[in-house]
């Protein structure tokens, strides 16, 4: 997924702040849900962060052109393990690697729930996990 760099995610010393990284990624996790999960009440089930880790490879800079990989690495009964990456589109350098564990929660119950059977079938087949 392609990420525009806005004008305030640069800093004074002309590179994307470090906690910019995770508006990218929280981008991509929405675009990803949304191309893969279809049809999901987002106003009952909400995705959940419960352990983010970011490795900081290279600086991405005003100029840079930068996209999203998002990939779901590991699917438990109801939690999951999201990998994504921020590459730069021209030199294919990874600049920034996340790794997420992500728990889907009931807004009407307040309380986690199973990974449901449509949603593990698509991810599995879209991103070719056994």
């Amino acid at each position: 997924m392609p990420i525009q760099i806005r004008f305030n995610d640069v800093d004074k010393f002309g590179h994307v702040n470090n906690t910019v990284y995770f508006q990218f990624y929280d981008t991509a996790k929405t675009d990803y849900f949304a191309m893969v999960c279809k049809g999901v009440d987002w106003e009952r089930v909400a995705i959940v962060v419960v352990k983010v880790e970011a490795e900081f490879v290279a600086q991405i800079k005003a100029g840079d052109h930068i996209a999203a990989r998002t990939r779901t690495t590991k699917i438990g009964n109801k939690s999951f393990h999201l990998e994504q990456d921020i590459i730069d589109t021209d030199t294919r350098e990874v600049k920034c690697r996340c790794l997420s564990v992500m728990v889907l929660y009931d807004l009407t119950t307040h309380q986690s729930i199973p990974f449901p059977a449509a949603w593990r079938q698509a991810i599995c087949e879209y991103d070719s996990i056994q």
